[in-house]
């Protein structure tokens, strides 16, 4: 729920003392690799234990007549039927842009086996990195979002330098998240799948403390049928997360800035504030990248064990230690939503028109110069 009175102060804010002057435009007429780097790992690399690997090639990422496409394959389309099982996947590489980019958690070389069986699914994660970093400014970002289970598609922003500390100390942009699923519905009746989206902060003085829950928040419509906009206000009193020019997120906190919003104090007696000496949006004073990916599955709790997913029940729990081959084994149930084989299987790809990023110039600076 948006805080009305905030949100006003924020968006006046904006209205009457800022004016906002277009500083990074990515139209997608080409496709920029000496703007955007690929990200080579396993999905097990992120901490969410995935079930994709991330790679460079043009079967996963992609630019035609101005859109980016992002989309996922399996893996077996390129080795074979059990490769999977028995097979040594080594990412690690050598050349400048073709080396391994996440080694925790075996993300730069495993081996398969039947019980533990390698990424069945290729995707891609691009990343602008120290390419193009920025701090402050309105987000706009036009996208069109995939179709099928268990897709997991993430428009969002890292910091660069993790200034405060490893995550979620240095604090997460999600600009625009959501899900694959045609229908995939919770305990309480919402609708969590292609028809919802949303914004998100993750934000913490460690990792159990990560406080995302406090700014978050989405909408409904057809993202994954047509183009719809993201936009992130990110400023020094804050940020506000809209889809299609409606506020979804605010996290305009106190005097007390995002450690008082967390009440660290009291939820954790003693402990120190690492962002004490940061600005008021400490952590989000600093420098951040764009991510864009398209990731597939994973245990970390983002599809939840008890939600009723239409096209039948989720293969894996979250807890089993072998959630990558109960996935895979039941792909027949769900690599059909994914339609492939129909136009390029495009439509289980995630869509970029355009990313656009305005900064917020003083007017009272502009009209004292001129």
């Amino acid at each position: 729920m948006i805080a009305l009175p905030l949100l006003v102060v924020f968006m006046t804010c904006l209205d009457s003392g800022y004016s906002q002057n277009l500083i990074f435009q990515e139209e997608f007429d080409t496709f920029d690799l000496s703007l955007w780097k690929h990200e080579l790992t396993f999905g097990s690399s992120s901490g969410n234990w995935e079930f994709q690997a991330y790679g460079n090639n043009r079967s996963n990422s992609y630019v035609r007549d101005g859109i980016l496409y992002i989309k996922p394959t399996l893996t077996e389309d390129k080795t074979g039927p059990g490769f999977l099982e028995s097979g040594r996947w080594d990412l690690w590489g050598g050349s400048p842009e073709g080396t391994c980019t996440g080694n925790f958690n075996w993300g730069c070389e495993q081996y398969g086996s039947p019980d533990n069986p390698l990424s069945p699914i290729e995707s891609a994660r691009i990343r602008s990195g120290n390419r193009f970093t920025f701090k402050y400014g309105r987000i706009e970002v036009r996208a069109q979002l995939p179709r099928g289970d268990w897709l997991w598609p993430a428009i969002w922003l890292m910091p660069a330098y993790e200034e405060y500390g490893l995550w979620p100390m240095s604090g997460e942009i999600d600009i625009m998240e959501s899900r694959g699923n045609d229908q995939l519905v919770g305990p309480d009746g919402v609708e969590h799948g292609n028809t919802a989206a949303h914004s998100t902060l993750h934000w913490g003085p460690f990792n159990e403390a990560n406080s995302f829950w406090l700014t978050s928040g989405g909408t409904h419509s057809d993202f994954a049928d047509s183009f719809h906009i993201y936009e992130m206000e990110w400023t020094e009193f804050g940020l506000v997360g809209s889809i299609d020019g409606t506020p979804v997120m605010q996290a305009l906190p106190g005097p007390g800035g995002f450690w008082e919003l967390g009440d660290f104090d009291n939820r954790f007696p003693g402990l120190h504030n690492p962002w004490q000496y940061g600005d008021f949006a400490a952590p989000f004073d600093k420098e951040m990248y764009f991510v864009l990916n398209v990731a597939v599955g994973g245990t970390n709790g983002y599809f939840p064990d008890d939600w009723v997913n239409a096209n039948g029940p989720k293969p894996w729990n979250n807890l089993s230690p072998t959630a990558i081959r109960d996935f895979w084994a039941a792909r027949d149930t769900w690599l059909p939503t994914w339609h492939l084989d129909e136009n390029n299987g495009e439509g289980a790809a995630m869509k970029i028109d355009y990313i656009r990023v305005y900064d917020f110039a003083d007017k009272k600076a502009d009209n004292k110069e001129n």
